[in-house]
């Protein structure tokens, strides 16, 4: 008989530390049904970020898991429901048999020299040749996600990177990440995943195009000074009235723009961007900042979000895990920004998914950044919904 993947998702609410353990204790137990604990997930929201080092001790000693991975978080989510402003705690725990289990704690007193050296930043992270996923939790204040994950596409080719960033502070040192008993407050902590597993990750951007695709003529860094040899502002201003009233109003909420990933391609639509913010508009030059660098010649193509656009993105990148057998469990890291912040309802993301998945055990959090690959590489995102779901292989 197949040695089966074992999934099992807990939650407590409420500000009683002791009863909140026990209960997440005797949730898993129960689901577990005797099976030994390989990996554990666990989130907490800012009511007990004090507390984290007798949490992490309590669920370490009671449940035994080989590894246990997690941090703080503004908010929580649990199999059923997005826990924002209360107090919570969110867990997964799962059982892998023929799984290679690889933690690692990531920091650097010189960041630059230790991600641009191969061996050096293999000495930190040892991720084995069969890895399937690497699962990452970073705190925003100290972590230069974005170099780390440039570092991953280089030395570790093809092998995906989820998580989010710890987004229960508002200040430097105010956030915990945790490996087994390992506590800190700066960096990054992760585990890589090998062996005899399936996994999928995906990354709902939840943005539509508007208007057309536009070559960047002339960019520096992050800001865009031409499209189509015209600057973008002014694009923007004559392209405006083409938009319905509906999307005008958008248009208040905020621009977003795509780079395509691949801008050799004739047609591009939903999934071909990796979306960024405009963040910034020079209303003397014309000129755009975005979220992220831009490179001259590249194709770009405006975007908005709303909250029926990222339901409908959700749904259809969901579409085909319909297709398989439903998956033993999953992670689920989402942009602080969405919830209640984008729906008009509460568990908007976590509806969508369970509805889609028939109820698969599940934990996450509300990231200050989510982690996640488009294509083949893997990027830092926000107002991004990155879920790994885990299958036997």
């Amino acid at each position: 008989m197949e040695d089966p993947i074992v999934f099992a998702s807990a939650a407590a609410r409420g500000p009683d530390l002791d009863r909140n353990v026990e209960s997440l204790v005797d949730q898993i137990d129960s689901q577990m049904e005797g099976y030994s604990i390989d990996f554990a997930l666990v989130f907490l929201s800012p009511h007990f970020i004090h507390h984290t080092r007798r949490i992490v001790t309590d669920l370490l000693d009671k449940l035994t898991p080989r590894i246990m991975l997690g941090c703080t978080a503004e908010g929580v989510i649990t199999k059923a429901n997005e826990i924002e402003q209360e107090p919570a705690i969110s867990m997964l725990a799962a059982r892998f048999p023929d799984v290679k289990l690889s933690p690692f704690i990531l920091q650097s007193n010189d960041w630059p020299v230790m991600l641009l050296d191969e061996e050096e930043f293999k000495h930190s992270v040892d991720v084995p040749e069969d890895s399937k996923l690497i699962i990452a939790l970073g705190d925003p204040f100290s972590t230069p996600m974005d170099d780390i994950l440039l570092s991953f596409d280089n030395f570790y080719p093809g092998i995906p990177v989820v998580g989010g960033m710890a987004s229960g502070a508002l200040r430097p040192h105010g956030n915990f990440l945790f490996v087994n008993d390992r506590i800190t407050d700066i960096g990054m902590v992760g585990l890589a995943l090998g062996g005899s597993l399936d996994v999928d990750a995906i990354v709902s951007q939840g943005c539509r195009p508007i208007w057309r695709p536009f070559k960047v003529s002339s960019a520096r860094k992050n800001v865009i000074y031409a499209l189509d040899d015209h600057s973008p502002l002014r694009w923007i201003q004559d392209l405006v009235p083409e938009l319905s009233i509906v999307d005008r109003s958008l248009l208040q909420s905020g621009l977003f723009v795509g780079r395509a990933l691949d801008s050799q391609r004739e047609v591009l639509g939903r999934g071909d961007f990796l979306i960024r913010g405009v963040i910034g508009i020079d209303q003397q030059k014309g000129s755009i900042a975005v979220g992220g660098l831009v490179e001259e010649g590249e194709m770009i193509q405006f975007h908005l979000r709303d909250a029926i656009t990222a339901k409908e993105d959700l749904e259809m990148m969901l579409v085909p895990q319909s297709f398989r057998q439903p998956p033993a469990g999953g992670i689920l890291f989402t942009c602080n920004g969405r919830g209640t912040k984008l729906y008009d309802h509460p568990d908007g993301d976590i509806s969508v998914i369970q509805e889609n998945l028939s109820g698969i055990p599940l934990a996450g959090f509300f990231c200050a950044g989510e982690i996640g690959p488009v294509g083949s590489r893997n990027f830092l995102h926000g107002h991004t919904a990155s879920l790994v779901l885990f299958r036997s292989a």
